[in-house]
This record gives C-alpha cells, structure tokens and sequence, in this order.
C-alpha cells in the first residue's frame, strides 16, 4: 500500500475544520481498496464533536465510499491567520501525527501567517 490518489480519493477532502475556535480533530488515513490500495490522509475537526470518539460514527457518512482507520486525535486552535495544534492521547488511537496534519493545513491554507504543533498537551 502506497500514498497516492486515486478518482474516488479525489472526491474526498484533505481538510474539513470549523472556521475558527477551538475544536478536536481526527487525522484519518481513507484508503481506496479498489484502486490499488493506495491512501491518503484527511483531516476533520468539529467543535460539535465534543469527544474524539464521536468523530467514529460521522466519519463513516463522510467518507462512505471507502476504508478508513483514525491515525490519532488532537485539538485544533483556529482563528482567521493563525492554527495551533495540541497533542491529546486518545486511548486505543494515540496522538496524531501533527506533522502530516501541518502538511494537509498549510496546502489549504496557503495565506495563512502560522500553522504550528505542540505536543506539551492542550
């Protein structure tokens, strides 16, 4: 299994977040099982989901067309120009790889002053 796309990896976004405030996110790797196998990441942060684990049931309408595993959890600080993430440990999926979630936030928010990590906690 590679990272790579696909036609049904295209039809999903790399990043799904709220606007601004703070939330937690999810860093999912989709992998299209019919195309190879090959996966990509994608990021969702809700302030609605006020559990990480809520993220499992929404997730699955999300990305209905493929596989899907959670990569890790984290919180998202997100104001007009600037996004902070926070490590958070969830039990069974662990932290996120902010690093990849950094990489996936800066090609959507190209104009933005700072996309930055922290793994000190929240």
């Amino acid at each position: 299994m590679e990272e790579g796309t696909s036609t049904k990896l295209k039809s999903v976004a790399d990043v799904e977040i709220d606007a601004t405030g703070r939330f937690k996110y999810v860093l999912i790797k989709v992998i299209d099982d019919s195309g190879g196998g090959v996966y990509k990441y994608v990021v969702r942060g809700f302030d609605w989901a006020n559990y990480h684990g809520k993220f499992c049931n929404s997730s699955a309408t999300l990305i209905s067309l493929h596989s899907f595993c959670f990569k890790g959890f984290g919180r998202a600080d997100h104001s007009i120009t600037l996004i902070s993430l926070h490590s958070f440990c969830f039990k069974g999926f662990g932290r996120a790889d902010h690093s990849i979630t950094v990489d996936k936030l800066k090609k959507a928010y190209p104009d933005y002053t700072s996309i930055t990590f922290s793994n000190e906690g929240y």
